[in-house]
């Protein structure tokens, strides 16, 4: 029975070919993102290990816990604990560590690195052993700085240069003291980084005499766990914890695994959803190539072989054809990984260096994957070929399902899709991520079901073409009946299709929905002409509010502070505002009382007065950030939303409390209205910073929008692959269709269809079958775009279903498109059939 297999499989192999190109594909995936992900984070960890060498034991600032009324709060690492710790007995050298952001422009004045990959920090003394100088000499007093060698490459920069730059608004331009190289997995990622003298660095970054972090060397012969014993026995309890280097190296290279594993888990399942289209092809080829060897299995049976060795004889084939696939679809993978690391450097992010990483559990995966998914397609045909009585198989009378097998079919599909809709229609009454875990499972059901019930559903809905189809005379004719007359078949094979564009047309209806949603946030909570933000949302410096107050032409303004408290032994943030200027910058919804803020009057938004049981007229008491507390009134309440919300003070009676005074944004209104010279005048006004962002409500919008968009098509590029599956699945479907129906076709042409008909009715049955997955796809896909809306609507009161007719459009075109063009190279080799000996096959 081994040698029958393996002689089928050589017998059919140009039928297989689709079939080992689809699991490749898949595989490909599957191990192409597996060698991607290992090889970055193995040369992220391998670099960020690298920044430890000089750490033996750091020393970091404890948090005090919230407790009653008191705020939490940073300890403060002094330079008295630094020289403490630089006379404990092991140790050999110290230093302290400053780090904060700085936004570095280019010569054209654009942002060198994306945004929170931009840092500053120190340069320690003359001789900085982290930051190897390649030339100039370390920084020294505020009009100097040294940057990183990738910088200084990517933007053009020399020692001797004078460079713009920023660390929380107001632009400096420092002199390139030096140039270093650096470890840095910020750098290493294409971000950049700035270091100053301590001095400087600690009165940028509002650290005066202060450190974020002291980190210690162990003298020679000391161990990491000696020098952090030492440590421990003279740093004060409460005010600072010790860690290793080795520890820190680990829990970094923790960190870095974690962030790639969200990417990794994200195209795994782009490559589960390739997969799964697979399967459908895989069974429809097993299925197929089954029916055309009834007779050779039937004869099998009759000289003696069980129902057992039948089947494992299909899955002996199924081994070989998935083994080959998996062993091809590893090698893509591999070239797959290499090239989406090489792509990562032609976008602009730079990789660490390091070897293409192949670890045996990525080869374990993809023969696995491969074998394991092969011959659970294959397995079901193999069974019902093993079950037909060889009597029955050598007369053809087992060919058609029985219309038993039918209602059991279209019952389970109907419990699946109504189990389905339930639970889905059940998960959009619950609120956000409450709902998402029942959604999932009614979403996996409803496919199920749909499925389940394609071969029911095919009937009705390729009728309804019949009508075009008349149009094409004989060919659209016989194509319609060809769709038709193996339903399984034709629900295999649109199925393929229909799970892409599912999942394409449900990702469009939300990004869309969204994107129109949070418009309409953006322009009813917002009176602002402009709002001005620092371009990685760190905080801006009070100079900006009072540098654009100044403006002519500037009529209101409000800087927006926040800052902790404590409130009825819970947390919760404080927004400080403009308390003469909110209400003409902001366009909330007022549910009670009045849009005071001022002295002791204060706003909330809806949610959070509704936790505390509060009202307007109702008195709190807050325990701000320096431990005072204040008896505060509650002057209205608003309808919050994502963009503006919680507790509204005004900035007179909230900044006398803060330890350090800086603002989030700023929302300013001018005389003239928004316009490009306005803009113009303001970007000029702050210095042309390009760490600072000057935004009216159209480039809040379009900001967001390009996130969408660009996510978009991530997902688009990504779910292509499982588009191209299908593809495979429907010139698989066709080509041994034709084989199955040569005899027919050879009568066909005897009786005068032409070549041209033949081919026309070819193309006509694919056509049809795609489309029929598309019309599937692009309902289920809306059906679960709105179903997914409705979670969100729970959390976005501004949330609105929005239909892309002309992107569905697209869809169903790209469907139709798929059909033709899978259809030509099967309409070819029918037509080119010899009528003689198609008539004579069997």
């Amino acid at each position: 029975m081994f040698r029958t297999a393996l002689r089928n499989v050589l017998a059919h192999k140009a039928r297989l070919l689709m079939t080992v190109l689809a699991v490749m594909l898949g595989v490909a995936f599957v191990s192409g993102t597996l060698v991607f992900t290992n090889t970055i984070s193995d040369a992220y960890q391998k670099s960020s290990a690298k920044g430890f060498d000089q750490v033996d034991v750091a020393i970091q600032p404890k948090a005090q816990d919230d407790k009653g009324d008191k705020v939490g709060k940073e300890q403060k690492l002094t330079q008295a604990l630094l020289e403490k710790a630089s006379k404990v007995p092991g140790a050999g050298s110290t230093m302290g560590v400053v780090t904060g952001f700085t936004a570095i422009a280019d010569k054209d004045g654009k942002l060198v690195g994306s945004g929170f990959q931009s840092q500053g920090g120190n340069y320690w003394g003359t001789k900085d052993a982290r930051y190897p100088l390649t030339s100039g000499h370390a920084p020294k007093g505020k009009n100097e700085v040294a940057i990183d060698s990738e910088t200084a490459r990517r933007a053009g920069y020399k020692v001797g240069d004078t460079v713009r730059l920023s660390v929380d608004g107001p632009v400096l331009a420092p002199t390139v003291a030096g140039v270093f190289t650096t470890d840095d997995g910020n750098v290493a990622a294409g971000g950049s980084l700035a270091l100053f003298d301590t001095a400087t660095a600690q009165q940028l970054f509002h650290r005066v005499g202060e450190y974020d972090e002291i980190d210690v060397k162990a003298a020679s012969g000391t161990s990491q766990t000696a020098l952090r014993a030492a440590l421990d026995q003279v740093i004060p309890k409460g005010v600072a914890s010790t860690t290793t280097g080795k520890q820190l190296a680990d829990d970094q290279a923790s960190s870095i695994a974690s962030a790639m594993s969200g990417m990794k888990t994200g195209l795994l399942v782009f490559a589960g959803i390739a997969l799964f289209v697979g399967t459908f092809i895989i069974a429809n080829t097993f299925t197929m190539l089954v029916a055309q060897r009834t007779k050779e299995l039937a004869l099998l049976r009759a000289v003696g072989a069980s129902r057992r060795q039948v089947t494992r004889s299909v899955l002996v084939e199924a081994f070989v054809v998935g083994a080959v696939a998996a062993v091809a679809g590893l090698l893509a993978g591999i070239g797959i990984g290499a090239g989406m690391r090489s792509l990562m450097g032609s976008l602009g992010a730079t990789v660490p260096d390091g070897p293409l990483v192949i670890s045996p559990g990525t080869i374990a995966t993809a023969l696995l994957v491969g074998i394991l998914i092969t011959m659970l397609a294959a397995w079901l045909p193999g069974r019902r070929a093993a079950k037909i009585p060889p009597v029955a198989a050598m007369s053809s009378v087992h060919a058609q399902a029985t219309t038993k097998s039918l209602v059991v079919r279209n019952t389970i599909g109907a419990l699946f899709a109504a189990a389905g809709v339930a639970v889905v229609l059940y998960a959009t009454t619950m609120n956000g991520s409450d709902g998402q875990a029942p959604m999932g499972l009614g979403a996996v059901l409803l496919i199920i079901g749909v499925f389940v019930l394609t071969p029911l559903l095919s009937r009705p809905l390729i009728a309804a073409a019949a009508p075009v189809l008349r149009v094409f005379g004989v060919s659209g004719k016989l194509a319609r009946q060809n769709s038709v007359r193996n339903p399984r078949r034709t629900a295999a094979t649109a199925s393929a299709l229909m799970i892409g564009l599912t999942l394409i047309t449900g990702m469009t209806v939300m990004a869309g929905s969204l994107q129109k949603s949070i418009d309409k946030m953006a322009s009813s909570a917002i009176k602002a002409d402009y709002v001005v933000s620092m371009a990685n949302r760190v905080p801006l410096s009070p100079e900006v509010a009072k540098t654009l107050a100044g403006l002519d032409g500037v009529t209101d303004t409000s800087p927006l502070r926040t800052s902790p408290s404590r409130i009825d032994g819970t947390s919760e943030m404080l927004a400080g505002v403009n308390g003469e200027s909110i209400a003409k910058l902001t366009d909330l919804t007022l549910d009670e009382g009045a849009f005071k803020v001022g002295g002791t009057q204060v706003v909330v938004d809806d949610d959070t007065a509704k936790s505390h049981g509060w009202k307007a007229g109702s008195d709190l008491t807050v325990s701000y950030e320096d431990g005072k507390k204040q008896r505060l009134t509650v002057a209205g309440i608003y309808h919050g939303n994502m963009m503006i919300n919680g507790i509204m003070v005004d900035n007179a009676t909230l900044s006398p409390h803060l330890t350090d005074v800086a603002d989030m944004q700023v929302m300013l209104k001018t005389a003239d209205g928004t316009s490009d010279a306005t803009k113009n005048k303001l970007e000029k006004a702050l210095g042309n910073n390009p760490a600072v962002q000057v935004q009216d409500k159209k480039d809040i919008s379009n900001n967001i929008a390009q996130m969408f968009t660009l996510l978009l098509n991530m997902l688009y590029g990504l779910l292509a692959m499982a588009v191209i599956v299908a593809v495979l699945g429907v010139i698989n479907t066709l080509a041994m269709s034709v084989f199955e129906r040569s005899q027919e076709i050879g009568m066909l042409r005897a009786i005068g269809l032409d070549r041209k008909g033949i081919k026309r009715m070819v193309r006509l049955e694919s056509l049809v079958i795609s489309l029929f997955g598309g019309v599937l796809g692009i309902g289920l896909g809306v059906f679960f775009g709105w179903a997914a809306g409705e979670l969100v609507g729970s959390k976005m009161s501004t949330y609105e279903l929005v239909l892309p007719w002309d992107r569905m459009a697209l869809f169903l075109l790209l469907a139709g498109t798929v059909g033709v063009l899978a259809a030509l190279w099967p309409a070819r080799r029918a037509s080119r059939l010899n009528m003689l000996s198609a008539i004579k096959s069997e």
